[in-house]
């Protein structure tokens, strides 16, 4: 094959590396986190092989489960009707090879109009370009491409429903962490509250703003919850009890000259 040497063009994140890998998925899954444009090809064992990709720009982005139900090699490209309506100078065909923008492989979901394919412009990789393809070096295309099977299961995820379940730490050469040993999430882990969330919260439950100039003093002062809420909780959907434990909270701030 004459592929393209493109994977020195990208930047160390979106290099193929074999990484561990904390999932759910089985192995033979590809997982593939568009928030990050990248693709994790699971092994098992908490380890997962990840590739950088391009992904849909705005209003063209997806997350589903779908499965390779076609594989095929230096692909033809026949452009979808909805594309053409919205780029008409697209041309109606194109026979595979080096300047076809699926590039040096393909594997076509479902029966939908999505795939995962090569590119004939690696700068485009990391990057949120497509009409909804995942798009990968030829390189990496085609070692990809050699791993999975008709029926192999592709779970996509968007940016709302990562929830921390996934996380990434590369493997370096020796078998240890990478880097500094730091953990990369894949997912989206609890945050803590914020002083600008307790003061969200005082408004709230008061009626009235908060007229203090400093919100971590407030913070310091009232301790708040020993508990971390999330920024999406509010007071409407908290629990008689923790209702109660805030506005004892918020009792003792108003007295002990605060100054809400």
């Amino acid at each position: 094959d004459n592929l393209m040497a493109d994977e020195g063009v990208l930047p160390e994140r979106l290099r193929r590396a074999t990484v561990a890998f904390d999932t759910r998925e089985a192995p033979g899954t590809i997982v593939i986190d568009t928030g990050n444009t990248v693709l994790y090809y699971v092994l098992g064992q908490g380890r997962a092989i990840r590739y950088g990709v391009g992904v849909g720009r705005d209003g063209f982005t997806w997350s589903g489960v779908q499965t390779i139900s076609r594989k095929a090699e230096w692909p033809d490209w026949y452009p979808p009707a909805e594309m053409v309506a919205r780029q008409p100078y697209l041309p109606r065909f194109v026979a595979g090879g080096p300047g076809n923008p699926l590039g040096a492989r393909a594997m076509y979901l479902g029966s939908s109009q999505y795939r995962i394919h090569g590119t004939n412009d690696p700068s485009t990789i990391g990057k949120f370009v497509s009409s909804g393809c995942i798009r990968l070096t030829n390189e990496d295309v085609t070692d990809l491409f050699s791993r999975v099977n008709i029926g192999t299961s592709v779970a996509l995820l968007s940016a709302r429903d990562r929830r921390g379940g996934e996380d990434e730490r590369e493997i370096g050469k020796s078998g240890g962490l990478g880097r500094g040993g730091g953990t990369r999430r894949a997912g989206l882990g609890p945050r803590r509250a914020s002083p600008g969330l307790f003061l969200r919260i005082v408004r709230r439950v008061r009626g009235r703003p908060a007229a203090c100039r400093d919100p971590a003093a407030v913070w310091r002062r009232g301790q708040f919850l020993r508990s971390p809420i999330r920024p999406t909780s509010s007071r409407r959907l908290l629990p008689r009890r923790l209702a109660g434990v805030l506005r004892a909270h918020l009792r003792r701030a108003l007295f002990s000259g605060i100054g809400l």
